[in-house]
């Protein structure tokens, strides 16, 4: 028993596989058309599917909506008792039926075409009543479904959902849409925070900054270290210039050579090779800053190199990043 179950799955997938792949010889003019369609609207993408085509249309809106196409799912039977006044001549249909004979579809087309909406059918059966209202056909036809009962929409439905993804993206690149779009629809996911949160935002700045004079001596770097408990300070010049960094490895180094921290002035001991960065970089960069040189603070300065900010490993994580 437990061998048939593999020797199906294998089969669904192999089946799945090949007719997937017999889409790239349906990605013609029409495909274009579509793409030129969308790109041209000036509302929104209406899309509709009944059935598991229904679950399919939902996925495919959301993934339009995602990626900077403004899009919603309509279910054709509720269209036909109110909802197609959601509607407007300004948006685009995309209606998803296998077959291109779904009753509930069929009803809205007339009312489609009075709208003068722009209909794009994804469709298996390129002589169907759906495929003919068209103004652009993306044909996904399949020789079989993955059901050996060849009823249940399996590998139709994944042809859909495929042919669907195909139009997003092409339509993404052309767009142009960038990660920070992305992220930007996405603000509550953990991609989100990584594209759109910033050092400005999770920085320590003012008091919370770990810094001292260069000329001071190495115990006011010490008590300045465990005051801010970052196991560092900044070392600073008159005009608040960053020109150094003392850290808990450098007192070790310190107190192993025997110098006197009570009679050493900062800048003797204080290291002068450090890694910075700026308030307006991600916050992602930070971390992969810190992990790649194993630090745990990485000192922030503007432009003319004035400390303005510190952030430590342990605020990028409460961030979430």
């Amino acid at each position: 028993m437990e061998k048939n179950f593999v020797a199906a799955a294998k089969r669904v997938i192999d089946l799945e596989c090949q007719s997937i792949q017999r889409l790239v010889d349906y990605i013609d003019q029409d495909f274009i058309h579509a793409c030129k369609i969308i790109l041209a609207c000036q509302g929104r993408v209406v899309v509709l599917g009944m059935g598991k085509s229904g679950h399919i249309a939902a996925k495919i809106a959301a993934t339009l909506a995602s990626t900077g196409t403004p899009a919603f799912c309509v279910h054709p039977g509720d269209a036909s008792h109110g909802d197609l006044g959601m509607i407007t001549p300004h948006d685009v249909v995309l209606a998803i039926s296998n077959s291109g004979e779904t009753s509930e579809i069929l009803t809205l087309l007339p009312l489609l075409k009075e709208l003068q909406v722009k209909l794009i059918a994804i469709c298996g059966h390129d002589k169907s009543t759906l495929a003919r209202f068209a103004d652009a056909l993306l044909n996904t036809h399949i020789d079989k479904e993955a059901c050996p009962l060849g009823l249940a929409p399996t590998t139709s439905t994944t042809a859909a959902l495929v042919m669907g993804d195909a139009l997003a993206v092409a339509i993404l690149e052309a767009r142009g849409f960038t990660k920070e779009d992305f992220a930007r629809s996405h603000p509550s996911g953990s991609l989100g925070r990584r594209l759109l949160t910033r050092v400005r935002d999770i920085m320590r700045t003012g008091d919370k900054i770990p810094r001292i004079h260069s000329s001071a001596m190495v115990s006011d770097a010490l008590l300045e270290m465990t005051q801010k408990l970052l196991g560092m300070t900044a070392a600073i010049d008159n005009q608040g210039k960053l020109v150094g960094i003392y850290t808990d490895g450098d007192l070790r180094r310190t107190l192993n050579q025997g110098i006197s921290i009570h009679e050493t002035p900062l800048h003797q001991v204080m290291t002068t090779a450090y890694k910075t960065i700026t308030a307006e970089l991600l916050a992602a960069e930070a971390l992969e800053i810190m992990e790649n040189f194993k630090i745990t603070s990485l000192l922030v300065v503007n432009e003319a190199a004035t400390l303005v900010g510190v952030i430590n490993i342990h605020d990028v994580m409460q961030a979430g990043l």
